[in-house]
């Protein structure tokens, strides 16, 4: 059974970019650790200012006590189905060198590219990610002792995808929901 919702876009776009969505709901299958090598592999490979890549993946696997304390930094929305994922994740934008106390203004846009990567070599595997900014990150910061200089951006649940029926009803009716976005006009401007 295909559990992939495939964007329908006005343009020719790649198919990638169609089958990369944002599920809620994951199976009990767990993501190998040569495959998390894989995604985060991807992810370094996205482009950065100077080369810095001003980003850090600090990654669990469920059932695991680093999972259960990124686990309980979610926002109880998030908490709902999150628990099923095979992986968390926090992505953390370096936005402050802690040698020479530089700050990085472009550390998050870099960060938002390697997840992207991170995402879309996911998707080519059949493992679906979804970022979530519902999260408490004072609490987060405290629990694994994140200096000043790392900003936790997102958090991102993986797994492989399951089917809606096993959401409470209002995720489920998320999870099915047809995917869309704004129209071309809206966003972009031509000068």
């Amino acid at each position: 059974m295909n559990n992939i919702k495939t964007a329908r876009t006005k343009y020719p776009v790649i198919d990638l970019i169609k089958k990369r969505w944002s599920p809620r709901s994951y199976s009990n299958k767990t993501i190998s650790e040569t495959e998390i090598n894989t995604l985060l592999e991807a992810a370094s490979w996205a482009p950065s200012g100077n080369n810095l890549q001003p980003w850090e993946f600090h990654y669990a696997s469920r059932g695991s006590e680093a999972f259960d304390k990124i686990f309980q930094c979610l926002m109880p929305g998030n908490q709902a189905w999150a628990g099923k994922a095979s992986h968390l994740i926090i992505s953390l934008a370096l936005i402050k060198n802690e040698e020479t106390g530089k700050e990085n203004i472009y550390a998050t846009h870099d960060l938002g590219m390697a997840n992207a990567l991170l995402l879309l070599q996911g998707a080519e595997m059949g493992i679906y990610g979804r970022q979530m900014a519902g999260f408490d990150r004072n609490k987060l910061t405290e629990i694994f002792s994140f200096s000043e200089a790392k900003f936790p951006v997102c958090l991102i649940a993986l797994g492989y995808p399951d089917t809606a029926e096993q959401l409470d009803e209002i995720n489920k009716a998320k999870e099915i929901a047809q995917r869309d976005r704004k129209s071309l006009h809206e966003f972009a401007v031509k000068l």
